[in-house]
């Protein structure tokens, strides 16, 4: 059987997805169907918007179905002719049935170094963690989450110690859709004999919720600078001050400062440069931009600009 002969669905939906679906669609391993999320209403009228996915397949002409659960991947699968299924960032839980159709499985692109990071926030994870590594697993996926046999995986050094969640998923993408278009041919072949994970290695993540985001100004500056770019975009990482009213804040871009102004955790200071900085449990940061709830992010000098009261203030 020839390359072009292999019938491949591609589910998947986030813009992670986005990279991986394109190097199929150019290849010699064009899907014949993408399967994503449904449309999704966004912004304050709430229109329905296309996942990228679903925007990037319909530029190929690639047909696509959009289940809302999985009794309707089901059904709609057992319309369509395929051998394989790819994944990656896809979000619905596939039955028994669904896993064993394919002939050459299902196969999921995870961006991490499976068994660690296991579950839906892995890049986050390893930010959170100042990990100086990371990587991409493909595993023949089974009933349980990211658990399944590696058939192949590929470590990436992260150079870029300022990196935010959307600029490693990004690299992260390119890394897994370079490594799948590296391994398929041998995987169909019957070249490659998946390894079970190592369980004594297994770590989790967790769903993120928006809570997640507020700022706890007792942990170290170091830990608050890293959630700031795990969080970057969603759900963000913000704090309260007391300012006549409860005003929220989102810090969108923060760096480590070398002063300390001996405040209280969450204190509000200018440093001798008068940058805007704020004491943490150890250390302090400097704001270096920052956006107002219902306001447009902004560069810290152009915030004080019309908010010098700020000074002072306590977050929390």
């Amino acid at each position: 059987m020839t390359k072009t002969q292999i019938k491949i669905i591609f589910m998947g939906t986030p813009e992670f997805a986005v990279p991986i679906l394109k190097k199929l669609a150019d290849s010699e391993y064009k899907p014949t169907a993408v399967f994503c999320a449904p449309d999704k209403p966004v912004g304050r009228k709430q229109t329905l918007a296309p996942p990228p996915v679903k925007i990037l397949a319909q530029k190929y002409g690639l047909p696509v179905y959009q289940p809302k659960d999985k009794n309707e991947l089901s059904y709609q699968l057992k319309a369509i002719s395929y051998q394989l299924i790819i994944t990656a960032a896809y979000g619905l839980i596939f039955s028994k049935d669904v896993l064993n159709a394919p002939q050459y499985g299902c196969i999921n692109i995870h961006p991490s170094l499976l068994p660690k990071y296991r579950g839906p926030s892995p890049i986050q994870a390893v930010i959170l963690n100042g990990d100086p590594a990371t990587g991409v697993t493909i595993y023949k996926m089974d009933e349980q989450i990211d658990h399944g046999e590696i058939i192949a995986n590929r470590e990436s050094r992260i150079a870029n110690r300022k990196i935010t969640m959307p600029e490693l998923s990004r690299e992260l993408s390119v890394l897994g859709a370079d490594l799948l278009l590296d391994t398929l041919h041998d995987w169909l072949a019957g070249k490659i004999t998946p390894a079970p994970q190592d369980e004594s290695q297994a770590a989790f993540t967790k769903i993120i919720a928006k809570e997640n985001g507020q700022i706890n100004w007792q942990k170290s500056a170091q830990e608050i600078e890293r959630q700031i770019r795990a969080y970057t975009p969603w759900p963000g990482s913000y704090s309260q001050v007391a300012n006549g009213q409860s005003l929220i804040v989102k810090i969108l871009e923060a760096e480590i400062s070398d002063t300390s102004a001996g405040k209280r955790a969450g204190g509000i200071f200018l440093t001798a440069d008068n940058d805007l900085a704020v004491q943490t449990g150890n250390g302090a940061l400097i704001i270096k931009k920052l956006q107002l709830e219902g306001g447009k992010p902004l560069s810290a000098p152009n915030f004080l600009r019309g908010h010098k009261d700020i000074i002072g203030k306590i977050l929390n």
